[in-house]
């Protein structure tokens, strides 16, 4: 048997917003009133089903993403690819992610988090397939920019979707369980990659990961809307009508949970009945994530993911073409070793799902950077100079680096209010893929003109600077969303 009281206390709340408009009064209470049930909610099937198709998105999202540093080394030789002309085409499609990072997340706060995830994937597929027909290398950019928009605006949606789903208690770990779903998607592509692009050449990992998208682009517009979002949207009965289908799943899993329906009839004869109006929206603006209250959290933001997707994407997109083309490993031991960084990044987020409720958003995110650093300037002060240091090492440094970037996924959508929620997450991801776009851009020209060891120099510098970024974050573990927010 659940409490209502915090039922009760909505209501009572919302009682207190407006004496000079009864009807605004009765809507912000009835609003309240559905937030307060969701929040009550604990994990069911029903929310992992969400978890599951959200997730073989943004699972599909990273096979795509990282597909191309598998390909990388068949088209240097196929088509005499210079250092710059490698650092651009990975840039490609970090430039078309930083497009669909602000469009997807806009279009998510008018048309809805479910429609624009499922857009953006059938998007990405459909270019996924469509980089199977070029020939040049002019021709791949342009897909993969086109196809990078889908990408890019994939993961700020679902983050902030399944964000939006769960509750205070618990939600670090079941989100963390829902983002592992990224780094094995990028260590499965590791893996398929070794084995299918030597034997089947680079189109088939372009196949692989086009296909299956349209049919999880059909799977996720069937999804439930965000109930937080359709009761921001003013669309109370919508909300009501998922809310009471997670309610069923929890009863389902747990005879013994139940909702008072008679407290909840109570609280809303209370506040004058229930009126079937939309309540009233706030719009978003852009410029509110730089008003005075929002202003630290959103800067605070950009600096750790820029700071973090600098170091990982970069090491994440270069090492299979530096293990074979520098330390001249042959093509299939090369992507092996690769490969190993998206193992250890699994390994240590399983870690972090576990431990991350406890031990806190910043306390990891400080910790990670400052580790990284550490083991960057190991490979700076000699540890390039023996192959198999240099992969333990640079394995490493992804690891613990690149699990900042799933905890961020995490930590930002919970710091804007739900109006403005996918706008931030959207925004902050975009520095990311200025980030990722720079970052292999000026390792292309750096390894040619300075060499390896000033890449690593850079890179521990960075991560120094996203370390004291981190200990300015607000901490948000065990806290409602709503409460986070105001």
């Amino acid at each position: 048997m659940r409490d209502n009281n915090s039922i009760l206390v909505a209501g009572r709340v919302a009682g207190e917003v407006s004496h000079d408009d009864p009807q605004q009064t009765r809507l912000a209470g009835r609003a309240a009133v559905l937030t307060a049930r969701f929040e009550a909610i604990p994990f069911t099937p029903w929310h992992r089903r969400a978890r599951i198709i959200m997730g073989s998105a943004t699972f599909l999202d990273a096979f795509d993403a990282l597909s191309l540093a598998f390909v990388l080394p068949i088209l240097i030789k196929l088509w005499a690819l210079t250092p710059a002309q490698i650092g651009w085409m990975i840039a490609a499609s970090y430039i078309g992610q930083l497009v669909g990072a602000l469009l997807f997340s806009r279009l998510a706060e008018t048309l809805g988090r479910v429609h624009m995830a499922a857009s953006a994937t059938a998007l990405m597929s459909v270019m996924s397939l469509a980089c199977i027909l070029v020939g040049d290398f002019q021709m791949l950019f342009i897909c993969r920019l086109i196809q990078g928009i889908g990408v890019g605006g994939e993961m700020p949606v679902a983050a902030t979707y399944i964000s939006e789903l769960l509750r205070a208690k618990g939600r670090g770990r079941n989100f963390m369980l829902y983002e592992l779903i990224f780094p094995i998607g990028l260590m499965v592509t590791g893996q398929v990659g070794t084995l299918i692009v030597p034997v089947f050449g680079w189109k088939s990992l372009f196949l692989l990961g086009g296909i299956p998208g349209l049919l999880i682009a059909y799977m996720l517009y069937r999804l439930p809307e965000s109930p937080r979002w359709l009761i921001g949207q003013g669309r109370l009965d919508e909300a009501e009508k998922v809310i009471r289908q997670a309610e069923e799943s929890a009863r389902r899993k747990d005879p013994g949970y139940s909702f008072d329906d008679r407290a909840y009839n109570e609280t809303m004869l209370a506040l004058g009945g229930q009126s079937q109006a939309a309540a009233p929206r706030t719009r978003s603006r852009w410029r509110e994530l730089l008003s005075p209250t929002f202003r630290m959290r959103t800067i605070v933001a950009w600096i750790l993911w820029a700071s973090s997707f600098f170091v990982a994407n970069s090491l994440n997109n270069w090492m299979p073409t530096l293990y074979h083309t520098v330390y001249s490993l042959e093509l299939g031991s090369a992507l092996r070793a690769a490969s190993m960084t998206n193992v250890a990044q699994v390994v240590i987020l399983l870690a972090c799902a576990f431990c991350i409720d406890r031990i806190g958003r910043r306390t990891w995110a400080v910790v990670s950077f400052l580790v990284g650093a550490v083991l960057l300037a190991a490979l700076a002060a000699g540890g390039a100079n023996s192959l198999w240091s240099l992969i333990l090492l640079a394995t490493l440094a992804y690891g613990v680096v690149g699990s900042v970037n799933a905890v961020l996924y995490l930590y930002t959508p919970e710091i804007y209010p739900t109006r403005m929620r996918a706008v931030g997450t959207g925004l902050a991801t975009s520095w990311l893929r200025i980030a990722s776009a720079v970052g292999p851009t000026t390792v292309g020209y750096m390894v040619g003109a300075q060499g390896i060891k000033s890449v690593f120099i850079m890179f521990g510098i960075v991560a120094v600077i996203g370390a004291l970024a981190a200990t300015q974050m607000i901490e948000t573990g065990g806290r409602k969303l709503e409460e986070i927010s105001s």
